[in-house]
């Protein structure tokens, strides 16, 4: 689609994350509305990006060519059969960032035979830094995906999988991820302020390693393993720490968050059917 007509239902902090990203890649204006039912929110979006905003999600979806449904995963079968009978009319692309929605679910609430893709992305893509797992009904032409593509990378990196089942594990790596990592950043902390750092010190070197660390994962072709290798000298203090973390079995310990995780996303999806 070129420059299509994307209707954003919900405004959120993701849905900005995106307008604002589409924006700053020099989509017009005019082509984006967005449905949000808080004022405030409606407002600060007229405002701070000068799209149409609207209260009611069918004056946002009139002229949809691609629907994004924002909005949390207990009000989409409110939302989407609200929305069905233009749907049906338009047969607009829709992308859906709600977490554990269902492709089979999204169709039967919009009345089936749509494009759908269905996608999960983290937080960091508030900063236009995030990681986004996305899966494509057999109704999503190449361009449609051409299409869900363009939208995504506005908020950063996006893969995409072949089998829905995936989606699961996806929200558990990367959706929930972001939780895991200010956590280790976290003890980090607390540990170097155990052993006398400052906490103000000790936080912004924690901080600028995470930050080193991963843009050295994204700009370097070296597996994560040849990494930790060439910082961990034998007999030195990064081996000393490391065979600390393997005495308490670290990687069954990140194997059981995330198992725990993605059978936690099954169990909120099967909770929609109802």
């Amino acid at each position: 689609m070129n420059s299509p007509h994307i209707s954003f239902i919900g405004g959120g902090n993701m849905a900005r994350s995106l307008i604002g990203g589409l924006i700053g890649n020099g989509e017009p204006i005019d082509r984006l509305s967005v449905a949000e039912p808080n004022p405030e929110l409606r407002e600060a979006l007229a405002r701070d990006f000068g799209v149409a905003v609207h209260a009611d999600n069918n004056d946002a979806a009139r002229s949809a060519d691609v629907l994004l449904l924002a909005v949390k995963p207990q009000v989409m079968k409110t939302v989407c059969t609200g929305l069905r009978t233009l749907a049906q009319a338009r047969k607009p692309l829709v992308i859906s960032i709600a977490a554990g929605v269902r492709l089979t679910q999204l169709e039967a609430w919009l009345g089936g035979d749509m494009p759908i893709v269905r996608c999960m992305p983290n937080t960091p893509a508030l900063i236009g830094a995030g990681a986004t797992g996305a899966y494509a009904n057999t109704r999503c032409t190449d361009a449609h995906r051409a299409t869900a593509q363009n939208i995504l990378s506005a908020a950063g990196t996006t893969a995409w999988i072949d089998d829905e089942a995936l989606m699961d594990t996806v929200t558990a790596l990367s959706g929930s991820g972001p939780a895991y990592f200010f956590l280790l950043v976290e003890a980090l902390i607390d540990a170097a302020v155990a052993q006398g750092l400052p906490h103000e010190i000790a936080r912004a070197l924690a901080t600028q390693t995470a930050l080193g660390a991963g843009r050295m994962l994204r700009e370097d072709a070296a597996a994560p393993a040849e990494l930790r290798r060439r910082v961990t000298s034998p007999g030195g203090t990064t081996q000393a720490a490391l065979e600390s973390f393997a005495a308490s079995n670290f990687n069954a310990m990140v194997a059981r968050a995330v198992a725990a995780a993605t059978q936690r996303g099954g169990e909120l999806s099967a909770q929609l059917d109802g």
